[in-house]
């Protein structure tokens, strides 16, 4: 199962669009796949991380309907899209025009979820399996949707986010009201009632806002960003 992530995925989902951004096919799990029902402490025994591949969060449906709906926020742009999971946000900006896409995800389960997916709709991707935070890549515009839902984690983003704001890139957030979401540093740009599922989710409908990332501290100059 390790050597063939692809077909673990294949075998363990079924394709079907989410629910707020139906014009994108997806492999996903369901409460008919084994995979909704393993445990964490399952998971890890079978060498798997958790698989948020699996599942259309609604900060990154959010944050897709918004890209789909204004493409000019990414058409003819070079985009990167953090913590990508399924590639839903990636495949968004790819349908509305971007120059080209970039899918970064640290888990190979996400990686090859993403090639999947980009298949079934289409698209070409760039996709890259490595923690891209604390650099500078090449790029115009940075999709990240629900990615605050760890403290840690996010004390780790604000900053670079910053300072790839403070470096000339647009940094846009889809974030469903997680706990560490910086709002104070952001700019709302749109709201959007995400149906979700009550097994993941603590109701049945998430508010879901997209977000522009504002730099407006000095300390937040890229002195500190590697280029890539």
């Amino acid at each position: 199962m390790k050597s063939d992530p692809a077909r673990f995925i294949t075998e363990n989902t079924a394709v079907d669009a989410p629910p707020h951004v139906p014009e994108i096919q997806l492999h996903l799990a369901s409460e008919a796949h084994e995979l909704w029902l393993k445990t964490e402490a399952e998971l890890e025994a079978l060498g798997l991380p958790p698989p948020f591949w699996a599942f259309a969060w609604a900060g990154g449906q959010g944050l897709a309907r918004f890209v789909l709906d204004h493409p000019d926020c990414v058409r003819g742009k070079r985009v990167l899209d953090f913590a990508s999971g399924s590639g839903l946000v990636a495949i968004a900006a790819a349908k509305a025009g971007a120059v080209s896409v970039t899918a970064v995800d640290i888990d190979p389960y996400a990686d090859a979820a993403i090639a999947l997916n980009a298949a079934l709709n289409g698209v070409a991707l760039e996709r890259r399996s490595v923690d891209v935070i604390g650099s500078k890549p090449a790029i115009d515009v940075l999709l990240a949707g629900d990615v605050f839902y760890d403290r840690g984690f996010a004390e780790r983003l604000i900053p670079w986010f910053a300072a790839l704001v403070a470096s000339g890139i647009t940094v846009l957030v889809g974030d469903p009201g997680r706990a560490y979401c910086p709002r104070e540093r952001m700019q709302a740009l749109a709201t959007f009632e995400v149906p979700v599922t009550r097994a993941l989710e603590d109701s049945e409908v998430k508010r879901t806002t997209v977000w522009r990332f504002a730099s407006a501290s000095p300390n937040d100059a890229d002195a500190g960003l590697e280029g890539t």
